[in-house]
């Protein structure tokens, strides 16, 4: 299996290279520092952000939901 990660500090602790190393069919890959814009969730909520947030005028909760599932 083949895991990717961004480069968080935590997906490179100890603990973690430990339990990773027991079954040997797991291999880590991390994502360069920085580029966000590999990260598809990453990607998804800027976009949300630019085209539904930041544009957007919301009266109250609600129409901010609807606007977003929109």
């Amino acid at each position: 299996m083949h895991l990717i990660c961004d480069n968080y500090g935590t997906h490179k602790t100890h603990a973690i290279k430990a339990w990773l190393s027991k079954p040997p069919n797991f291999h880590m890959h991390f994502t360069p520092t920085g580029p966000s814009w590999i990260n598809q969730v990453e990607r998804w909520f800027g976009f949300l952000a630019d085209q539904k947030i930041r544009r957007g005028a919301h009266k109250n909760v609600q129409t901010f939901e609807a606007d977003i599932r929109a």
